[in-house]
């Protein structure tokens, strides 16, 4: 009976294994499939043209790599797999950080970009040619959206429906305000280069006030950062120095319910400093 019941246990964590290898299996392929497919959107916003086999290869390499030399440095297992998951989820967060880079230095190139069209505007150009001057002249990111609207106008879209997808790319106040001027002015005409300069006026001032709030804030946001550094530098240094001392921590279910109160009250604590820095203009 014993071996009976041996074999049977053994058959049922065999079945369990191959069900569990099997769903993760399908997991990892479907996970594959959704950062493929966010790694060309967001690429393709960001004027980044890479095989998304090839940064989900890249991405799986450094996984693999951190566990490996975290298991190698810290015989835990568990740590070494938290280290590689984070490693395999973190790409989208720093596409989000690249695209939101290129937007403020987007939103910084405008107020120049403005002066330059009201310029060649002053001095008998047209609109279309006005931007071409532009998109010439300009430096990245300004020239490639602007050219992308030239772009899609040779294709057959209305100047409108090109500055349409202009302010969808790029989400912000100042891009509608631009984009709502050269609209209006191509529609009911009146003195475009005026209007160009006013706005660009009213950027300028809004980037000040900005830099002033940025200034103003700047310690709450360095406080934020080392609130976040500080306890996980301790832990780290530590574990190093003592290693008995935080043992509990790490081999422990307890030590781990402690790390997860301690990462979410971390997390609050940011959130609720982000919240009280941050002032919308």
């Amino acid at each position: 009976m014993l071996g009976l019941a041996l074999i049977c246990a053994i058959i049922c964590l065999s079945v369990l294994f191959f069900l569990g290898l099997r769903a993760f299996n399908h997991a990892l392929l479907a996970y594959e499939e959704r950062f493929k497919g966010q790694a060309q959107r967001n690429m393709a916003e960001i004027f980044l043209f890479f095989d998304p086999l090839q940064v989900w290869s890249a991405a799986v390499l450094c996984c693999v790599s951190t566990m490996i030399i975290v298991w190698v440095l810290s015989l835990n297992l568990m740590l070494s797999l938290m280290c590689g998951l984070v490693l395999l989820v973190l790409p989208p967060f720093v596409f989000h950080y690249l695209k939101q880079k290129r937007l403020k230095l987007f939103i910084e190139q405008l107020p120049l970009m403005l002066s330059m069209l009201s310029s060649a505007l002053k001095a008998g150009s047209g609109v279309q040619s006005a931007l071409k001057t532009v998109v010439q002249e300009a430096p990245a990111p300004l020239s490639q959206e602007f050219g992308l609207v030239l772009r899609e106008q040779r294709l057959g879209l209305s100047f409108d429906e090109a500055l349409s997808n202009l302010s969808v790319r790029m989400p912000t106040e100042a891009t509608y305000l631009v984009v709502s001027s050269l609209k209006i002015a191509a529609q009911t005409g009146g003195n475009l280069a005026e209007a160009l300069e006013r706005v660009a006026n009213t950027l300028r001032a809004v980037k000040q006030i900005e830099d002033k709030i940025e200034a103003l804030t700047s310690q709450g946001k360095f406080q934020a950062k080392v609130m976040v550094c500080l306890p996980i530098v301790l832990m780290f240094v530590l574990n190093i120095g003592d290693v008995q001392v935080l043992s509990m921590l790490w081999t422990t279910s307890t030590g781990w319910w402690v790390l997860a109160i301690i990462m979410l009250l971390e997390i609050s604590g940011i959130i609720f400093i982000r919240k009280i820095v941050k002032v919308d203009i």
